[in-house]
């Protein structure tokens, strides 16, 4: 029987630190990106008679573009520089030449649990920032262009459909391989003492972030192009 080398304890936790933990700044980015989106076309479509269009507008670039891109730069500058942070406090420390002297893979007894959790939390944080992104959306439409709850939900409905919702999950899904190789690569490849481990914090958060630009580009040509 094939041996389960997978560590399931601290996968479970790396879901609570990296993923619970953002869930926060996560909401709060995703709310204010949805209540701007709205404010800036609410008023304006309401006055060329195009209110009915408002909902579609915001659920059309939250689900799509803005729900995962947004949710994975947030995370990557929160959970990304705190992956290259403890691994590299490690390497400098000497821990991974002791998990190796024991005959333990650095890899996977430390990249794989987090490269795991972050596969699972991302999409689901994504689902938040989608949610909330459309509610912030529809309060601000409401509120600033009277534009009622019914007619906002009915656009949504209309603009977007499941095969959007899921492109964007496959899109975190993406975005979160980046986030954990990137961070685990950078913090594994510290040298140079705490001068070295700030280096790759910087790097492993500018790093991800500019292949989660380009890899959205790709994946939305190759999706919506």
């Amino acid at each position: 029987m094939a041996r389960l080398r997978i560590r399931v304890g601290e996968t479970v936790a790396q879901c609570a630190i990296l993923g619970v933990q953002s869930v926060v700044i996560v909401m709060l980015t995703a709310l204010f990106t949805g209540m701007v989106i709205s404010l800036e076309s609410a008023q304006q479509a309401v006055a060329y008679g195009f209110g009915s269009f408002v909902g579609g507008a915001v659920a059309y670039g939250s689900v799509r573009e803005l729900g995962p891109m947004l949710t994975a730069v947030v995370v990557a500058g929160r959970v990304g520089s705190a992956i290259a942070a403890e691994l590299g406090s490690m390497v400098v420390t000497e821990q991974i030449e002791a998990l190796r002297s024991m005959g333990l893979q650095p890899a996977r007894f430390l990249v794989v649990p987090r490269l795991l959790a972050l596969l699972l939390m991302l999409p689901l944080l994504t689902i938040f920032a989608d949610v909330v992104s459309i509610v912030g959306g529809m309060w601000i439409a409401q509120t600033y262009a009277h534009i009622s709850y019914d007619s906002f939900i009915s656009s949504v409905r209309q603009t977007i459909d499941f095969s959007d919702v899921i492109k964007g999950l496959v899109k975190a899904f993406v975005f979160a391989a980046i986030i954990a190789l990137v961070g685990a690569y950078q913090g594994l490849s510290t040298r140079g003492g705490a001068a070295g481990v700030g280096q790759a914090v910087t790097g492993a958060v500018v790093l991800a972030i500019i292949l989660i630009f380009a890899s959205n580009f790709v994946l939305s040509f190759l999706f919506f192009g």
